[in-house]
Order: C-alpha cells, then structure tokens, then sequence
C-alpha cells in the first residue's frame, strides 16, 4: 500500500464529466473508480470537515458554510478557524500513529489553525477603509512570502466573485507542487475549486460548465504527474467529489417570509435595512438548498409557528424541527431549530428587504463576511453599475440537498487498484480509506 497519499477534492466533479477529461482518465488509468455519496447538507464546509473527520455534523459540529452564535447574536461567515471542528482529523491521527508522518493542506475551508504540518489558505488582510491586501495564512508563517515570491500574490479575486476563473485553482496547483517536492508530506489534501463557478452561474450543462471541465482536466493532467515527479511512484492520488451542482429555476426567500410573518425584525439605516437579530423572533441563515432558522429563546410555540411558515410553501420540501433533525444528522446546538429543505429545482436566497432600495450596501458588493447567509449572486455583475446584481434569479445551479439520487452524487478515483472496497463510499469514508494507506 502506498505510504504517501494526495486527495484532490473538487467540487460539482461529475461521473459524466470524465469521458471529457482524457487527462484525468490517463492519469488514474490503472486504479478505480466509486461513486462518493456526500453527506447532508452537501455544501463545502460540511463536506470537507465530513472527508477529514469521518463523522457527520451531529458530532463535528460544522453544520452549515456559516455558523450563528446565540450567546453573541452574531453571524460567522468564512472565518471560523479550525478550532470550530469538534472531531479529530485526519493529520491529528496520522501524528498519534507517528510524529514522523506529515500532512500538508492547501485551501480547503477551516483549515487555518488546523495540526497540519503545512498550510496554505486565502486569509486577506482588512484594512480600516475597507479594502483589502492580498494575503494567505500559512504554515510556516513565512511560507506565503517565498510562495508570493515565486508565484506572485494568490489570485483572490479569481477565487470567488464575478471574476471567478481558472487562475485561482492554477495558483493552488502550481504552489501545491511546488509544496510537495520541498516536503514530500505523507498526506496532501488540496481543494481545486474551479468547476463550482460556471456550473452555479449558467447551469452544470451549459457550455461554460463543459468549457471549465476542460480547463479543470489541462490543470490536473500536469498536476498529476507533478505530484508523482515529486512524491514518487508509490504515491496514491485520490480524486473526490465534495458535491455535484444540478440545475435550478426557483429561488425560495426565507427571510422574508419570516419578515412578512412578523417574525423577522429589521434595523432601518442609511446603509439600508439589516437583520436584527436580537429583537428577531425567527431569522434564517440560507445555504444553498437548505436554511438553518434560528427561533429566539428556542421557543416552542414559535418554532411550531416557524415551521408553519415554511410547511407547504413552493420549494420547499421538508420542514425539520427538534428531533426530526436526527435523520440528517443535524442535531446539534449549532443547528437551526427548524431547518428548511428546498425542492431538487430550488434553490434559497439570504434576501430579508422588500424593496431593492432598502437594500443593504453590501448586497450590491463581493462581501462573504457580512452577508449572513450564501450568495451565488456574486457570480454575475451588473455590467451597467459594475455591482453585483439583485436578482437571484440568475443563478441556474445549486446544490446541498441530500444526494438520495445518482444525478447528486459524484465519484471518487484511486489511481491503483485494490484501494476501493465497495462501488459506493459516503464522504465520511474517505477518512478511514486515507488513513488505512498509513497501517
């Protein structure tokens, strides 16, 4: 068995997508193929916290790409350090097996702080006015100055936002490799986030979606064999889907519906209306197909009138409340007390105005942190105002919700054989399949 093990986790990877990426197919030619069931709700954070602890939410405690914390009324979007996760991972078992085994990660979500040997991930520098400095966290500290050095500043603009491209994953790749011949780590997990970007925008089937497939195959045909250059013949390249992206042409609004119930409280300001969270009785953090409500004091009578609200309503498909959040292992303190579940055709919007102008500022802006909740909005750009448009309509993929059918799941590729077990593996089993390569 391989010593040295790479997981390249790449999400709205299809099964369909390899019979256009040739250089894929070739670079994991002699080893096999799964399918990879991601785990509820099928969004980044979860999914990739589900890959390196090998637990669900219930007992990791990421249960959304935001967390809300009652005690503060205050929102984290993005930001959460590694300390949020509440299970051991994967490089915290490899160095209880020996100090000597090293791990390295690059980009995926709440890994700064994590015990990794080696770090990489976007960390911009905020500055008083507002802007922003190009920076990524990095252990060592001083890494990111020789990798700023080398490859010039990692593009964050091309990361996220309407400006979303190849060149952010290009930027990983090519300092990943670079990573991996300095160190040689035992176990190199890197996130390649290229294929989420037009798959949101116009639709997994469209021709930017088929266009970024083919982009994603150049990159990691070179990648591949950089990783082997570097790592040796014995390495084993794992290649996971974090979700799969289908098709959307709904969008639900919780929080407004909770503000036209009463529910939902608003702050009036300059900068436009704003959730006030402390004076709301119900407000909603929307991510992607799902939304965590959160009901002040956890009010029983609320939350039944909560659930209410949603029960019925277009688009969504299921209402959880209280010990129903158990068949998605979503019981934990972290979670909303009701938690809505859209149909497969819908998708959840964070909006709480009414009317566009009592619109927060932000919304009209590249703005992860303030925004509480997910907006793939940031994808498009209003051409005439050069700001993000206030349509989410826009949107024609989404993803999140459980992958019960096979258009939801993705694959799993191990580049020798006899590594899978089974034709099918949940995302928590890729924690158990990284670490069986090190007995």
């Amino acid at each position: 068995m391989a010593r040295r093990v790479v997981l390249l986790s790449v999400p709205a990877l299809r099964a369909c997508d390899l019979e256009n990426m040739p250089n894929l197919r070739a670079a994991m030619a002699r080893g096999q193929q799964a399918t990879l069931v991601p785990s509820f709700p099928c969004v980044t954070w979860p999914v990739q916290v589900n890959m390196v602890t090998g637990v669900l939410p219930d007992r990791h405690g990421v249960v959304a790409n935001g967390l809300y914390w009652r005690d503060e009324h205050r929102v984290e979007m993005w930001t959460a350090r590694n300390d949020k996760i509440l299970a051991p991972q994967i490089w915290d078992r490899l160095h209880q097996k020996s100090p000597d085994l090293k791990s390295a990660v690059w980009f995926p979500m709440l890994s700064k702080g994590c015990g990794a040997d080696y770090i990489c991930m976007p960390a911009p520098v905020h500055n008083p006015d507002g802007s922003e400095s190009l920076w990524c966290y990095t252990r060592p500290t001083e890494l990111y100055g020789e990798l700023r050095d080398a490859f010039g500043h990692f593009p964050l603009h091309n990361f996220w936002g309407p400006l979303a491209s190849l060149a952010s994953s290009q930027w990983i790749a090519e300092s990943a490799a670079w990573a991996a011949k300095r160190w040689q780590p035992d176990f190199f997990y890197i996130y390649l986030p290229h294929l989420d970007y037009a798959a949101q925008r116009t639709g997994p089937d469209t021709a930017p979606a088929q266009t970024a497939v083919a982009e994603l195959d150049e990159l990691l045909g070179k990648l591949t064999g950089q990783l082997r250059e570097a790592l040796g013949d014995n390495v084993l390249l794992l290649v996971a889907t974090e979700y799969v992206i289908t098709p959307v042409n709904h969008v639900l609004f919780p929080n407004r519906l909770l503000r036209e119930s009463g529910l939902l409280e608003v702050e009036r300001s300059d900068a436009g209306d704003l959730i006030d969270f402390r004076a709301s009785s119900a407000w909603a953090l929307a991510d992607h197909q799902m939304s965590h409500i959160f009901v002040r004091d956890r009010d029983p009578r609320l939350i039944a009138r909560v659930a209410g609200v949603f029960s019925g309503q277009p688009g969504v498909s299921e209402v959880l409340t209280g010990e129903d959040r158990r068949r998605y292992a979503m019981a934990h303190e972290r979670s909303g007390d009701v938690i809505a579940i859209s149909t497969p055709e819908s998708w959840q919007a964070y909006y709480w105005w009414l009317s566009d102008d009592s619109a927060p500022s932000f919304a009209r802006t590249v703005d992860i942190h303030r925004k509480p909740g997910y907006d793939p909005v940031e994808l498009h750009v209003d051409r005439a105002t050069r700001s993000i448009p206030l349509d989410a309509s826009l949107v024609r993929g989404s993803h999140g919700l459980h992958a019960t059918e096979l258009s939801r799941q993705g694959v799993l590729l191990a580049s020798e054989s006899g590594v899978l077990r089974s034709s099918s593996l949940s995302d928590t089993g890729v924690f158990d399949l990284v670490l069986g390569q090190f007995t």
